[in-house]
């Protein structure tokens, strides 16, 4: 009997569980297939919890829907961290105390490492520590092209080339999105300065757009499966690229069929009926110039809020257009805040802080090393040849992860360059700061709080009696400097910095210059300094990655992710006067057209100081010739090229073998050569490898503007490969049919 009714009971639990799993609303069901839930959550909402889907309820968090159980989504600005919890409805710090995140390098030194195994270690990393802070949606990775060395914002995005951004954003997507963290992709399209950037309508080509400002973002949707993307706040052909039917409409949810959110930057709204119909699905931050509030801050009356749901109502707007947005918010709530699935992540872990520094090693780049007297290069530093080193600038003590707008961090850890290079000298270390900025603040400039002239002086004064000068110097994230909402005022050091240096070489020329920004500098001195390393903003770890390189622990391999110009006419941008950059106020026209960075180098035979793509070792690479497996193409055929490359130095190093391709006859104007991919290999002393890459039609293609599509001509074809993109070591040609 017993038994029997121990039976009885277990049927009943199980006939109660069978009937409360057929009550559970289709949306709920983790195991539905996403568009499933979509429909049957859609079916269940009112018009108004619709439209409050489609506007922000804080500085950093959009509607749910509390009635059916559907949460808000969070967001959070990351440049190369998790930012610190804001207030909820003012730019005030919350005042947390467990919010002290990891700082990555900036997004131009990860470009540099020429690595995509280093961009999925990227996203994966961050996008725990967005998990562990409940994150929703990462306001990043960002990947407007450098234009101009002037762009404010340029340290946050990945360099001068199309094809580097587009190979370097996808593994930081799904590294990210890996956590069950949206990527919200930015800024589409064409923010590429700062000033004026509310405001200025960008004219260009067709063939521009395609060929070098757009393929970043369209791998990223296409390739990475972004889950969201940020419109830019700048006009593109007479709309505001947030609500712009162009990009948004035509390009992105038509041709590239993107089922995410497009979300505005903060403010970025500027018309109700434009944000109905030309792609709009979440607005944030309207009413505000991003510091302080232009009105009382009343999220009703955003413009895809009251006005919108009037609209619907009264038949100006149609219902389609609020379902197809409010579809897309709850695709992007499930894969988010509502995926039971996700891991849920960690915050500042060792882990973390090796993943930080690895990205930071294998980003420095060594851009010369020779000796004060020409017998051998001072770099790896060798410390028992020194009794004194003698550190300078006011960047080896600063801390980089201050300023700069939006890429602000509060981080529980950042080595200084100082402190790096104390650990592995000691004692022999001495320091002075040499020159001195003000404290960073958004909007203005800030006179220093020291005597700058007796810094000066003080510095010349040690240097004389030192035996090597580190010089630590380059931009910060002041206004005016590497900052958001400003572009740099030139491309010369700022600070004093350049008379500084000259000053120094007079007394003692044993100098190794350490810069640290994310844009390039004038260096009228370089031909007087023996090393240079281009070190970025590296994040936590930056002293000790910058003492690993500077002592030889680790062999640098970063490569330039964009060409440093000699002076700043050289740069494409600044070559058709103010209305290519940065416009007269109302519109601007980019008629570089094409030829952005090494591509207008190359063309026009206006040398770069440094190269596109260079980067040097400390040891010495070999490459013997390239050979193509044929010499004819046609239709969907592959040409293989192969090349050996041999470590002939004595330590291990890593090279990054670049291949580019030139069209040697076109009905367009094309660049020289373009890059078309590349390979970063590690090799033993000794040690050779052969290096192959695949070459198919795609590969020679342009956009031609008359058929909308994509065309590769009949005729030859010239295959580049070498260590930059002016280093060729091998040349093959062939001929496409």
């Amino acid at each position: 009997m017993k038994q029997k009714l121990i039976y009885a009971a277990m049927a009943l639990t199980i006939g109660a569980a069978s009937i409360k799993a057929q009550q559970v609303p289709a949306y709920l069901d983790q195991k539905q297939p996403i568009e499933v839930r979509v429909k049957d959550a859609l079916s269940r909402m009112t018009l108004e919890e619709k439209v409050k889907l489609c506007t922000a309820q804080s500085k950093f968090s959009s509607h749910g829907v509390p009635r059916l159980g559907i949460p808000e989504l969070w967001m959070s600005d990351s440049s190369s961290g998790i930012r610190e919890e804001i207030q909820w409805d003012n730019w005030g710090n919350a005042g947390f105390t467990n919010d002290s995140c990891t700082a990555f390098p900036a997004l131009t030194c990860l470009a540099a490492t020429w690595n995509p195994k280093m961009s999925s270690i990227f996203g994966k990393a961050i996008g725990e520590e967005a998990r562990y802070r409940r994150k929703d949606v990462l306001l990043g990775p960002g990947v407007n092209i450098f234009r101009t060395p002037l762009n404010g914002r340029n340290f946050e995005y990945m360099g001068e080339d199309p094809y580097l951004a587009s190979k370097m954003v996808v593994p930081y997507v799904k590294g990210l999105q890996s956590n069950g963290v949206a990527a919200c992709v930015k800024h589409y399209a064409l923010n590429n300065q700062e000033v004026w950037r509310g405001s200025i309508d960008v004219q260009l080509s067709d063939r521009a757009l395609y060929e070098i400002y757009l393929p970043a973002f369209k791998a990223a949707i296409v390739e990475g499966g972004s889950w969201s993307i940020m419109g830019s706040y700048n006009k593109v052909r007479g709309q505001h690229a947030c609500h712009n039917d162009l990009l948004l409409n035509k390009i992105l949810k038509g041709e590239w069929k993107f089922d995410g959110c497009v979300v505005t930057d903060w403010g970025g709204a500027h018309d109700t009926k434009e944000a109905v119909f030309n792609g709009l699905d979440i607005e944030m931050g309207s009413y505000t110039n991003g510091l302080s509030s232009g009105k009382k801050f009343a999220y009703d009356d955003y413009y895809l809020a009251s006005a919108y749901l009037k609209g619907l109502k009264d038949g100006t707007y149609p219902m389609s257009s609020i379902d197809d947005k409010a579809s897309r918010i709850l695709r992007l709530i499930f894969r988010t805040a509502m995926n039971r699935n996700r891991p849920w992540g960690s915050f500042t872990s060792d882990e973390h802080y090796y993943a930080a520094r690895t990205i930071a090693e294998e980003g420095i780049v060594l851009l010369k090393n020779e000796s004060a007297k020409k017998k051998e290069a001072i770099l790896p530093l060798n410390g028992n040849k020194y009794r004194s080193i003698l550190v300078v600038g006011e960047n080896a003590i600063r801390r980089l992860t201050e300023g700069g707008g939006s890429s602000v961090l509060k981080v529980k850890k950042e080595v200084s360059p100082l402190a790096g290079l104390q650990a592995k000298f000691g004692d022999k270390v001495k320091y002075t700061m040499g020159y001195a900025s003000g404290k960073p603040v958004y909007d203005r400039e800030v006179a220093p709080d020291f005597n700058t002239d007796s810094l000066h002086a003080e510095a010349v004064k040690q240097a004389a009696n030192a035996d090597l000068i580190i010089f630590v110097g380059g931009l910060n994230k002041n206004n005016f400097q590497d900052c958001e909402n400003a572009d740099r005022k030139s491309l010369a050091l700022p600070f004093g910095q350049t008379e500084l240096i000259n000053d120094l070489l007079k007394v003692n020329k044993n100098m190794v210059v350490v810069l640290l920004s994310g844009n390039a500098v004038e260096m009228p001195w370089i031909k007087n300094v023996p090393s240079v390393l281009q070190a970025w903003y590296p994040g936590s770890e930056s002293g000790n990655a910058i003492a690993n390189i500077i002592t030889g622990e680790v062999n640098p391999s970063g490569k330039l992710p964009f060409s440093f110009p000699v002076k700043l006419e050289d740069n494409a941008a600044h070559s058709f006067g103010s209305i290519a950059y940065p416009g007269d106020g109302v519109k601007e026209e980019y008629k570089e057209d094409i030829l952005v960075g090494y591509r207008w180098h190359d063309t026009k035979k206006i040398p770069a100081l440094f190269p596109f793509g260079h980067g040097l070792s400390y040891t010495q690479f070999k490459y013997g010739k390239a050979v193509a497996d044929k010499k004819n193409i046609s239709g969907t055929e592959y040409i293989t090229v192969t090349i050996p490359v041999k470590n002939v130095g004595n330590v291990k190093g890593k090279e990054v073998v670049q291949l580019y391709i030139g069209d040697e006859k076109c009905s367009v104007i094309r660049p020289v050569k373009e890059l078309k991919d590349f390979q970063k290999i590690e090799l033993a002393p000794g040690e050779e490898k052969n290096v192959s890459f695949k070459i198919g039609k795609d590969a020679l293609k342009f956009f031609n503007e008359t058929s909308h599509d994509w065309v590769a001509e009949p005729g030859a074809f010239k295959v580049y490969i070498g260590s930059s993109s002016t280093d060729i070591r091998s040349v093959v040609n062939f001929v496409f049919n």
